[in-house]
């Protein structure tokens, strides 16, 4: 599990999903600059020899295949820092960068959207303009190229229905007896953009708005206080024990842990019905960045098709969607195993400001209305 005009997310969304997946063909050149324009930037970061990624769990997004894969293309190595760590994990590491406290620092974050402008107004970002930047909705990006939209899903309720033969079809059935401690969330809501995000899908859920996140809060002071809600940041093998039966959490790492326990056990993916909260994440380089020249090669890996597409095999709609599936560049086998188009239709895209007002709320009002340790 990051400005614009008020909805330019959701046009986002519907513009994507208004293209037919089963009508994209063979992958096309991959556009951006001409050949060999990169072999400078190529040899630059060669030099430098390593790139350093922080928080990205293999399983996510499919990160595990794009990072051999530029290894492998580029003969970098990549030193990958604390892969189950949060969006708040990332900032304190460059903070921490900057303040030279750290041996070994992250090049490269992968944050919430949230955390975008607060990264570059505390100093934190560089600047970098892929090749590809013109193809990025411009709603999805800070205009100076300090922060751009990566990736998108929507929060669902991931489910062991060994365990829960009957689940949950909307947020407020978690609040049901059957659920006594069966309830969890993939992070802790204090520092996790995934589990600020699940709050907020909450709110909205259950009669909140965009404006009005503390009805998030509110809805999860009543599973602690009824024993719903467990105080485990939940994980696919917490989920596959059944120590966490049934988790808020982006659509993609669901789907992701769907398809690696292989029904054993199954797992049902449930989009709840009412509002559905899609979420953006976002890509930056540390203005502290060890290896700059890394960094950018990094960058330039993902928002080209082949980047993009590598996320689309982990379930997560990349940002140049659109001009993907425009230019027919989304293989029928790739498009075959993404879930309907109808899932996304109706989903809500908070804005810029919208999202960085929910996470306040959220991270400092957790303790106070909910009172539970997620840890």
């Amino acid at each position: 599990m990051r400005g614009g005009k008020p909805g330019s997310w959701r046009g986002l969304a519907v513009t994507a999903l208004a293209v037919t997946l089963s009508a994209c063909g063979a992958l096309p050149a991959t556009p951006g600059p001409p050949a060999g324009a990169l072999d400078p930037l190529v040899r630059a970061a060669q030099a430098e020899g390593t790139l350093t990624v922080m928080t990205l769990p293999h399983n996510w997004c499919n990160y595990g295949a794009l990072i051999t894969t530029f290894k492998q293309r580029y003969g970098l190595q990549v030193t990958e820092l604390n892969p189950d760590g949060s969006s708040a994990d990332e900032m304190a590491a460059m903070q921490a960068n900057q303040a030279g406290d750290l041996r070994v620092a992250p090049d490269v974050v992968d944050m919430g959207l949230a955390f975008g402008p607060v990264a570059r107004a505390a100093g934190l970002l560089q600047p970098y303009r892929v090749a590809t930047w013109d193809t990025i909705p411009a709603a999805a990006r800070d205009p100076d190229g300090y922060w751009y939209g990566s990736y998108y899903g929507v929060m669902v309720l991931e489910v062991n229905t060994r365990l829960v033969p009957q689940p949950p079809t909307e947020w407020a059935d978690l609040l049901r007896p059957a659920y006594h401690g069966q309830v969890a969330l993939a992070g802790d809501p204090r520092r996790s953009g995934q589990a600020i995000a699940s709050v907020y899908a909450v709110a909205l859920g259950v009669g909140g708005s965009l404006d009005a996140a503390p009805a998030g809060l509110d809805f999860f002071a009543q599973l602690h206080q009824r024993g719903n809600l467990l105080p485990v940041i939940a994980t696919q093998q917490t989920v596959a024990s059944g120590a966490t039966p049934i988790v808020l959490r982006w659509d993609f790492n669901a789907l992701a842990d769907r398809d690696a326990l292989a029904g054993s056990p199954p797992i049902g993916v449930i989009v709840p019905s009412g509002a559905v909260l899609a979420g953006i994440s976002i890509q930056a380089i540390s203005a502290y960045a060890p290896h700059p020249q890394a960094a950018r090669l990094w960058m330039e890996y993902l928002y080209a098709d082949g980047g993009q597409l590598g996320w689309l095999q982990g379930y997560c709609h990349p940002i140049r969607y659109n001009d993907l599936a425009t230019r027919n560049a989304i293989p029928a086998a790739l498009a075959a195993r993404l879930p309907p188009a109808e899932i996304y239709a109706g989903a809500t895209f908070p804005t810029v400001p919208q999202y960085s007002r929910a996470k306040d709320q959220i991270t400092t009002g957790w303790d106070r209305v909910v009172g539970l340790d997620i840890k």
